[in-house]
């Protein structure tokens, strides 16, 4: 007589066991799936951030850029006079992003100036290629500031100081461009500073420096600013 005993208990899979695979294997599928994504995200965010940037950045089919940016102000100001301190430039614009200016140019090493300075001085370091980014100080909080100079410190022919009386939170200004923002968090600050910083297509002096000269501007101790309003000695803009 032969006994049928069937499958040796021991090698079929307890209930329990058949219940946990699928949701263990639907599980690592899950895992996978959002890793890929995450990754794929990364990379287009990447590609985006890369493509916008360069979208910015000046080339021979598109000598200036900034003129895509949202928002932007631009007047021809061709090379100006200079003036001695303390001589006063009847400006047009406020901040003044071109026109006569001193003599000596404020140091536009990626400077974040404490204390507003001199206007005039500032106009200089424009015509150098720099670009001056200024505030209102009643409208930043002491994090703002430090967003805000989170892109000069350190940069090449950057500058920034607080500008009291401004009619916007923030402004940024390179020779001819200006560009005025109520949140230190846009995006268009990077796109002005891509844009403009030395570009060579939008300014008079190429090549000129922008660190301080013997004699001429101190950073340590900047001219100061003067808030009133130009007398009517004040030098006219244009020079003439």
């Amino acid at each position: 007589m032969t006994i049928d005993r069937g499958q040796d208990p021991k090698s079929r899979p307890s209930p329990g066991r058949r219940r946990r695979l699928p949701w263990l294997l639907l599980a690592a599928v899950v895992v996978v799936v959002g890793v890929v994504a995450v990754v794929a995200y990364t990379l287009a965010s990447g590609a985006d951030d890369g493509r916008e940037a360069h979208d910015f950045a000046p080339s021979a089919d598109n000598p200036d850029p900034s003129l895509g940016i949202e928002g932007i102000v631009t007047v021809d100001y061709p090379p100006a006079a200079h003036v001695q301190a303390p001589q006063r430039v009847a400006y047009d614009q406020s901040p003044p992003f071109g026109g006569a200016h001193d003599q000596y140019w404020a140091t536009c090493t990626g400077i974040v100036y404490p204390e507003a300075i001199r206007s005039e001085n500032a106009v200089h370091s424009l015509e150098h290629g720099a670009v001056w980014v200024t505030y209102d100080p009643e409208r930043l909080s002491a994090d703002d500031v430090a967003t805000l100079a989170a892109n000069v410190d350190g940069e090449p022919y950057t500058l920034m100081s607080p500008y009291p009386g401004l009619d916007s939170a923030v402004s940024l200004q390179s020779w001819g461009h200006q560009l005025k923002l109520d949140d230190v968090h846009d995006r268009r600050i990077s796109d002005f500073l891509t844009a403009l910083r030395q570009n060579p297509n939008t300014y008079p002096e190429p090549g000129a420096t922008c660190s301080t000269v013997r004699g001429g501007f101190d950073p340590a101790d900047p001219p100061p600013f003067d808030p009133s309003a130009p007398g009517a000695d004040a030098f006219p803009v244009d020079g003439k």
